[in-house]
């Protein structure tokens, strides 16, 4: 039984919001972080990524940082950029990009759900990058980045959010990257008892994108609760924000590789190690894409190549079944010598938004030879955290991305 929370947003004004809506603060590095805030000021960014005020001087997990995310937001609610409802809410936020649209309902996950394991996780997080949101959420008292969760389709809730959409949208612009978005809010008494039943009806929820920040606000409630005598179980930080998708609703894109060289081989050794575990036929010139599973395109000097794993590689088990385990395994490890993809400074991952032109791209210019992948399925996903397992690196490229600074959970 999942427990999934309407609650009083603090989000912007209509006025506000296509300016201050930004991509999450982790695709971006401090410099091009810099460069949106300049072109954006109100951009959110100026929160999430709070070293874009200061001089490279100051690191960007110093205190000063912080502090000046949690000024920064608050000064900006004070002067009425963003306003607070005053009743508990769900909200349809719907992502349209290149034609397609995808929509979830945005509401507060329980951190008991996720300490229990209703809410279902596939991917090992870094300390490093847990306490970064966790200085981040506690100093601000708020939750400013949605984490993207996915559950298996309910008629229930479909029906009133189809329905919901028929209205008129408190929200509707279209982002610098052409990503249209637009938001309902649910605020009928009668409509959100039957959005948090129908919820309670679920066993599991799946953590999509967003490891770290959810682990952060996790520790934060956790934290918060052992400093509070009287406490209830009901406070604000007991729950994280969210936005969750139907599975139905959801598309994986493809998390490409390209390696920067061969391990020592040359081009024609290479290919005779890849023939021991892969069908190889050669493609030409035109850039290829896989399109079904265990098969990868392969570029290496200026040609495509299709690889199908050998039938004998193919796993029934959640995790070595993948597409990109099969081909750590096969291929990247035993022949490139690629041990830890996590660390190894020879192997980088392109996200399948890029493009396979990309690959082509790195390969001429830095990297020696490419891979493009098949996209892991949600459906595999959710069998490898049933399985308590986890991905391998770089398993899943989610598009388009939540803008954070539309929806705020405040913890108090």
């Amino acid at each position: 039984m999942a427990i999934i929370k309407p609650f009083e947003c603090v989000r912007p004004k209509k006025e506000y919001v296509s300016k201050i809506a930004a991509l999450p603060y982790d695709v971006y590095n401090r410099a091009e972080a810099l460069r949106e805030v300049q072109k954006e000021p109100m951009s959110f960014l100026r929160i999430d990524r709070a070293e874009t005020q200061f001089d490279e001087s100051v690191d960007a997990y110093d205190e000063r940082v912080y502090k000046k995310a949690h000024d920064i937001l608050w000064d900006m609610i004070k002067q009425g950029s963003f306003e607070k409802d005053t009743k508990k809410c769900y909200y349809v936020y719907q992502l349209v990009m290149n034609g397609r649209s995808q929509t979830g309902l945005v509401a507060c996950a329980s951190i008991d759900d996720y300490e229990n394991n209703i809410i279902k996780k596939h991917e090992k997080t870094r300390e490093d990058k847990e306490i970064d949101r966790i200085k981040h959420v506690d100093t601000c008292n708020a939750q400013t980045g949605p984490i993207f969760l996915a559950y298996r389709s309910n008629d229930i809730i479909n029906e009133l959010v189809k329905n919901k959409m028929k209205e008129e949208a408190m929200y509707h612009f279209v982002a610098e990257d052409h990503v249209t978005h637009t938001v309902w809010k649910i605020e009928e008494s009668k409509q959100v008892s039957v959005i948090e039943q129908a919820f309670q009806t679920i066993d599991q929820i799946y953590i999509a994108d967003g490891h770290h920040r959810a682990a952060s606000a996790v520790k934060v409630g956790l934290k918060r609760r052992a400093l509070n005598q009287n406490h209830t179980g009901k406070e604000e930080y007991n729950f994280f924000l969210s936005v969750l998708f139907p599975d139905d609703q959801l598309m994986i894109l493809p998390y490409n590789r390209v390696v920067k060289d061969l391990n020592g081989y040359s081009e024609t050794e290479f290919l005779d190690k890849v023939k021991e575990n892969f069908e190889v036929q050669e493609m030409g010139k035109e850039p290829y894409e896989p399109n079904k599973k265990a098969t990868f395109g392969m570029y290496l000097n200026h040609t495509w190549y299709e690889l199908t794993a050998k039938h004998h590689l193919i796993s029934k088990d959640a995790v070595e079944g993948l597409d990109v385990s099969i081909l750590q395994n096969y291929l990247l490890d035993p022949i490139l010598n690629i041990k830890d993809p996590r660390t190894d400074k020879r192997i980088d991952f392109i996200g399948g938004i890029r493009g396979v032109k990309e690959l082509e791209r790195r390969v001429c210019e830095d990297m020696k030879v490419a891979f493009s992948m098949y996209p892991t399925k949600i459906s595999e996903l959710f069998e490898v955290a049933d399985a308590n397992q986890l991905m391998p690196p770089k398993s899943t490229w989610f598009e388009p991305k939540l803008r954070s600074g539309l929806f705020i959970h405040t913890l108090e």
